[in-house]
């Protein structure tokens, strides 16, 4: 009888070999298998091992080059941001700890770039932006994978990418929402991209809305405040109503140097302390100036009693009267 053929490889001399089972007739990524060797079943084994793991490698590397994936070097220079911001400001100190990394170990993880819609020979980075900047300040090529992508392809990725590293403060992904509506965005694309259910995204937005971007620029990304404290902001700014006067209080040096979370505090204090009014002038009829001034939790009249004499204690006998009068047409 003859033997059991163990691993389907023919005993008959000069048998031509079976059909390709692949999927391509052929080779995948360039990849030949050698011939089979006639040696003992262990050794037989071991090889058609070693020749799966290089067919899966094969497989592997095709995949990626039909996905977009494989990894190539570009200069930074080639490289624009992308046509959305997703971050108020690349944290100088960070920047500086991963162009170290990058300097004694190497860039890890490729950025994701699409060829640019409008210029030749330029990419738009869809994630990647701070590892970008580092290999901007240390001269040298970025590993990235270059990828077709939609628009809204890429602010998907995009989006997800720092919903994965969690990357990205409460106002920032506030933001990021806000700015894609207003470039027409569907809300499923922006729930899409930030991770996020239709109500969650209705508040972001609601938030982001009632607060002027510039007043949200000044304050920066303050990483430690969430969504109830920037609604609280929101609040306190519409009740406060002078939105001059708190950019004004943002962008002023002794609040700017303060560290982001830190600014959001100071600018909380000033929304809650008392606001000062400017004086103003009530002239009698008679041209006797009495000045009034004004604050948040009363007003003072002032009286020249150098050109009335007496005229402050006529006032003050009248202020019951006065006060009854008010009542009256208060309908107290």
């Amino acid at each position: 009888m003859a033997r059991k053929n163990l691993i389907g490889i023919s005993e008959t001399p000069n048998q031509a070999p079976a059909p390709s089972t692949t999927r391509n007739d052929r080779p995948i990524a360039g990849f030949i298998p050698a011939a089979r060797p006639s040696s003992p079943v262990g050794g037989i084994t071991r090889t058609l091992g070693n020749i799966t793991e290089k067919v899966e490698r094969a497989q592997t590397l095709e995949r990626q080059l039909a996905e977009g994936q494989t990894v190539v070097e570009l200069d930074p220079v080639q490289i624009d941001a992308s046509f959305v911001n997703d971050r108020l400001s690349i944290d100088a100190l960070e920047l500086s700890q991963l162009v170290e990394q990058i300097r004694d170990y190497g860039q890890q993880v490729p950025i994701l770039v699409r060829p640019h819609p409008d210029q030749r020979e330029r990419f738009q980075v869809a994630y990647g932006h701070r590892r970008l900047a580092a290999a901007r300040q240390l001269g040298i090529k970025i590993k990235a994978v270059v990828r077709q992508l939609s628009d809204e392809q890429l602010v998907v990725s995009q989006g997800q990418e720092n919903n994965s590293r969690t990357d990205l403060s409460y106002i920032e992904r506030g933001l990021f929402a806000t700015r894609l509506e207003d470039r027409g965005f569907a809300r499923d694309v922006i729930m899409a991209a930030l991770g996020v259910d239709k109500a969650a995204l209705s508040r972001m937005i609601s938030v982001v809305r009632q607060i002027p971007e510039p007043v949200i620029v000044a304050i920066g990304a303050a990483p430690a405040v969430g969504r109830r404290r920037w609604m609280e902001l929101a609040d306190s700014l519409l009740a406060y109503g002078d939105s001059a006067a708190v950019l004004e209080f943002a962008t002023k040096p002794s609040t700017s140097k303060l560290p982001s979370d830190e600014r959001f505090d100071a600018l909380v204090a000033f929304l809650i302390t008392p606001k000062a009014r400017p004086a103003t002038a009530w002239v009698a009829h008679d041209t006797l100036p009495v000045k009034m001034k004004h604050t948040a939790t009363g007003a003072t009249f002032v009286f020249n009693t150098k050109a009335a004499p007496g005229f402050d204690q006529f006032v003050e006998r009248k202020l019951a009267d006065l006060y009854a009068e008010y009542r009256q047409q208060s309908g107290d």
